[in-house]
């Protein structure tokens, strides 16, 4: 017996999931041609951490940081760095580049969508955050001999919001900038700021009280704390957990509101 052809609803909705599946291979195909980016994701994260741990009194402990040493504090900070140049450096010269281009505006009078491609990005930047976060905490465990996260699900919940915050702050970028050098000097203005935050000039448990509460209200400083917590085995405070989903939030709604397809 002969199936059935397709519904004329059914149809439509192949049609699409497809052109949505050739839009990510296509963009993962020229993502993977990006050396600079791939370098800056991918291996400039773990290699900070190898660089940092290759200093003496980094590998020692320490009573100013509970007993930890140095190294121990610096793989989550790692970890945040890679998730903000994805959302900071990575993403924004790219989708921006692709409006100033009109590729945006042609996409619109086709059957894919310019939400296939936006979404495409962020789900490269998203994986790409995601390995160079287990490339650090793997660099940490097998060479400086960093404990796993005790708290592994808080963690990783953790590190899903901070995740987030970072698209939703490269999205609000893009939406920003009318042109793609724009959105590399926007994005290199927000970039070193939320360095600072992550802790990764002066870990945030060891800030003065006003400048810690300030950092914390943050939302990778948030981050930061939270991963401390969650690494050495607490749940994190709800209040920085918070903080991360509040700033997604207000994020995502300010990119909505301000981007442009032309």
């Amino acid at each position: 017996m002969n199936a059935s052809p397709p519904s004329a609803t059914t149809a439509p909705a192949t049609a699409r999931r497809a052109a949505r599946t050739a839009v990510l291979r296509a963009e993962a195909r020229l993502y993977l041609r990006e050396p600079g980016s791939l370098f800056w994701v991918l291996a400039f994260p773990p290699l900070l951490l190898a660089i940092l741990g290759c200093i003496p009194m980094f590998r020692e402990v320490s009573d100013d940081l509970d007993g930890l040493r140095p190294i121990d504090i610096y793989v989550p900070v790692t970890v945040l760095i890679g998730l903000i140049v994805v959302g900071a450096q990575a993403m924004p010269p790219v989708i921006t580049g692709y409006r100033e281009r009109g590729i945006l505006r042609r996409m619109s009078t086709t059957p894919v969508r310019p939400a296939a491609l936006l979404s495409a990005q962020m789900v490269l930047n998203g994986v790409a955050g995601l390995v160079s976060a287990l490339l650090s905490v793997t660099l940490g465990r097998v060479v400086f001999d960093v404990a796993l996260p005790r708290q592994f699900p808080a963690y990783l919940l953790v590190l899903l919001l901070a995740l987030a915050a970072s698209l939703s702050l490269g999205a609000l970028i893009s939406a920003w900038a009318r042109t793609a050098r724009n959105a590399s000097a926007i994005g290199t203005v927000v970039f070193f700021p939320m360095l600072f935050c992550t802790g990764l000039w002066l870990p945030v448990r060891t800030m003065p009280d006003v400048m810690a509460r300030v950092v914390e209200a943050t939302p990778f400083g948030a981050a930061a704390r939270a991963l401390d917590q969650a690494a050495v085995g607490d749940w994190p405070a709800w209040s920085h957990l918070g903080v991360t989903a509040a700033w997604t939030a207000v994020l995502t709604a300010a990119a909505v509101r301000w981007f442009r397809w032309e």
